[in-house]
């Protein structure tokens, strides 16, 4: 489990070490060097057997001392170090300056213009420590023009040479999101090195393409990280790469997002193994529409009941009845013509999880509505998915009738089209930072819906109406492309009506479902189809140890 943090926290982790005594700022700045010395030699381990030239790109900040850390480092080791520095060391701030000092102990500093970059020797190695955290505008004139040379499209070798102290110059690290307006004018680095934790940007936007591969080097400031995170609205964003928000006492730097999974479903609900009857898990169902339009929810139910619900149903008009049984085995069918025929069934109140959406057909508000006040009466969770999106969309009394048990799992489009502000927000340019990210967008929709929000895509954002996030980031080593393939939402949606079905909030459900999700994508591989990842659940449970 993995915490991601927004600049300022970051800020107020290292402020509060300064503060304690107990480490100064130069000692943090000589820290971050030498680990991004040790970050580059674990990556080129070519570079150790000879004397190589490095050319390093220093900013006006604390992001700038430190390239200079680095350039003394490795001009320590022998290597050619060229300089080139946006301000002279009495303009920085004063760790920067102190470093920025040292350095033309052993080299001299040029001005940081393309002028000088074309002057400068071919480097073995690129270091971009213009701007790391703290950038909050468009780089603009000089430095704009250097940020285009690094990222100028003809320069692919450049890219393999590139690392990135912090980030990418120019990524807003609150969101992913580029402050500079041109992409061929972005650098891309081959290695990023960030220090204590990764940061919201490093896994949104175009923060994973811009980075490279990302590397989180410890610098001795943890334990103030775990002291400020205990302080309510202080360090701990409540965000995570695995799964979901857990008290502070009872976390534990070991936890995987697999096992906190597992000790979640124990917790909050019935586990696996230790329940008397089918029902004990609870009993899901999922609404199909007509005869040529059942395969969507064939793939959810058939997820809901992998995923471990008890028992699950497929409601479907009378005559899409025969079509669907062909199919479906372990899976129970019930005919539900109209509203009224969904309203006879849910006087079961076992049926303790809905999922809607999946291959509904967009004539069937009535069950979208009938469903939603039924789940009202007789407390039920729904999943809200596909086609239930577009009509809520479209019909601001079903939107009204949302409530807190609800999950809507929108990708893009979808969300567009029930937050048309919210996106075209999230969608308009980004001049200055921290930008607005996709985290801020999900919060400012299930606030606004009242539930639970799940925002699918790369990395897949949760939140509640509470403000209570978590990201699941299938990006760098966990990336999945393959997983972008009809369908897969599907049976994305089915995970989160079993998991319900099991007794988990909205908000754990999601959490779990989406990282499952990926986990049964990834030990598939590619190849996939969205009809193998309820089948690949056994193996990814029996790695977890179920």
């Amino acid at each position: 489990m993995t915490e991601l943090l927004i600049s300022a926290q970051m800020r107020a982790i290292e402020n509060a070490a300064i503060e304690s005594g107990s480490v100064t700022g130069l000692h943090l700045m000589e820290r971050a060097g030498r680990a991004v010395v040790d970050a580059i030699f674990e990556e080129w381990p070519e570079l150790r057997a000879r004397a190589c030239r490095a050319v390093v790109l220093c900013g006006p900040g604390n992001n700038g001392g430190d390239g200079f850390v680095v350039a003394r480092l490795l001009r320590g080791l022998g290597w050619q170090v060229h300089v080139l520095a946006a301000k002279a060391p009495g303009d920085m701030p004063s760790d920067a300056a102190h470093n920025a000092k040292r350095w033309l102990e052993f080299g001299r500093v040029v001005p940081l213009t393309c002028e000088s970059l074309h002057a400068t020797p071919p480097g073995d190695l690129y270091v971009d420590a213009i701007f790391g955290t703290g950038l909050s505008r468009a780089p603009e004139g000089e430095i704009a023009a250097v940020l285009a040379w690094l990222g100028g499209g003809d320069r692919a070798d450049l890219r393999n040479r590139l690392l990135a102290i912090d980030a990418p110059s120019g990524l807003c690290l609150d969101s992913g999101r580029s402050l500079i307006a041109c992409a061929e004018k972005r650098p891309v680095a081959r290695l990023t090195v960030t220090f204590d934790s990764p940061k919201i940007g490093h896994v949104l936007e175009s923060g994973p393409a811009q980075c490279g591969r990302l590397v989180v080097k410890d610098i001795g400031i943890a334990s103030w990280r775990q002291m400020l995170g205990q302080k309510r609205d202080s360090v701990h964003a409540g965000l995570y790469t695995g799964l979901v928000e857990r008290d502070p006492a009872e976390k534990t730097e070991t936890e995987t997002p697999g096992r906190l999974y597992l000790d979640r479903l124990s917790k909050h609900g019935p586990g696996f193994g230790n329940g008397s009857h089918k029902f004990t898990y609870g009993h899901a169902l999922i609404l199909s529409g007509g005869i040529a339009s059942g395969g969507a929810a064939r793939l959810a139910a058939r997820g809901a009941l992998r995923i471990g619900a008890g028992l699950v149903s497929l409601g479907c008009p009378p005559s899409a009845i025969l079509a669907n049984a062909a199919q479906l085995d372990a899976v129970m069918l019930k005919p539900i013509r109209d509203s009224a025929a969904l309203k006879s069934v849910l006087q079961d109140a076992r049926i303790n999880a809905l999922c809607l959406g999946p291959g509904l057909g967009l004539n069937r508000g009535d069950l979208v509505a009938a469903a939603l006040e039924m789940s009202q009466a007789e407390p039920r969770a729904v999943v809200l998915d596909a086609d239930a999106l577009t009509l809520i969309a479209r019909d601001g009394a079903l939107f009204d009738k949302l409530h807190e048990r609800c999950i809507l799992t929108p990708h893009a489009g979808e969300f567009a089209r029930l937050f048309p502000d919210i996106a075209a927000r999230l969608a308009a340019p980004a001049p200055t930072g921290p930008a607005y990210s996709k985290v801020d967008a999900t919060r400012e929709a299930a606030r606004r819906a009242g539930c639970v929000v799940l925002f699918k895509g790369p990395a897949t954002v949760v939140a509640d109406a509470v403000g209570r996030c978590a990201v699941n980031a299938a990006v760098y080593e966990r990336a999945a492309p393959w997983l972008a393939t009809a369908g897969a939402g599907d049976v994305l949606a089915g995970f989160v009506a079993g998991l319900l079905a099991r007794g988990q909030t909205p908000f754990e459900a999601a959490c779990a479902a989406a990282w499952l999700h990926v986990e049964c994508a990834r030990s598939f591989g590619p190849g996939l189809i969205a009809e193998d990842l309820p089948d690949e659940l056994p193996k990814v449970f029996r790695a977890l140890g179920i």
